[in-house]
């Protein structure tokens, strides 16, 4: 009897790679102040308490919530992925505005600007990533590859969350805002390696605003 051969399992691709290990620092980052925000805000804010805690995080959801859906629409109406590579680096750049912004925040209004761009930067950031991310997984291996993000955002998240409440604890908030945002950093410029392996995928690219009819 011939003994049939066992098929190798495909790689991760270096696209997909890349954007996993990019998500992880962007929510690593995140991780680090994430739990311990309400707590920044109460003791350092002038007035700060729960409402605005409350409405800080409504703020954040329900800007992001309204603008990822157009932004999304406009980019599945152009061709290649130009347009998403790009929503997507400028989007986690901006994410990387709003720890800066808690640095010098003093009143709840500098809270709820800092939370405004940090909403419209993941709105441009999460619909892109998901557009790219979904092209390139190799075929049959999408569950692996989405296991594999979501995992590496959990263990990032809660290691980060762990050593971020050690960090503001001993030294204060400062430095973990600082950590956020170069974290965020580090994270969009990730997306420079992949970039010769999106931009020349697109060729004609069409820019309209609205469908044909």
């Amino acid at each position: 009897m011939v003994k049939k051969k066992k098929k190798k399992r495909k790689g991760i691709n270096k696209v997909v790679k890349i954007m996993v290990f990019s998500d992880l620092f962007l929510n690593s980052g995140w991780g680090l102040i994430g739990p311990i925000l309400a707590i920044f805000i109460v003791n350092n804010i002038q007035g700060g308490n729960a409402r605005v805690v409350g409405i800080a995080v409504g703020i954040y959801l329900l800007v992001k919530s309204v603008l990822q859906i157009p932004i999304a629409h406009y980019l599945d109406l152009n061709h290649g992925e130009k347009d998403d590579y790009y929503a997507l680096f400028i989007g986690t750049l901006l994410t990387a505005i709003t720890p800066i912004i808690f640095i010098f925040a003093t009143i709840s209004w500098h809270i709820y600007i800092a939370q405004v761009i940090h909403a419209l930067g993941m709105a441009m950031a999460i619909p892109s990533w998901s557009a790219i991310f979904t092209r390139h997984i190799e075929k049959r291996r999408e569950a692996f590859c989405w296991s594999l993000d979501s995992s590496a955002l959990g263990l990032g998240a809660g290691i980060t969350g762990i050593i971020g409440g050690t960090v503001a604890q001993s030294f204060g908030f400062i430095p973990l805002f600082i950590g956020v945002s170069v974290f965020n950093v580090i994270a969009a410029l990730l997306f420079l390696f992949i970039m010769k392996d999106i931009l020349p995928k697109t060729s004609r690219q069409r820019v309209f605003l609205l469908p044909k009819t």
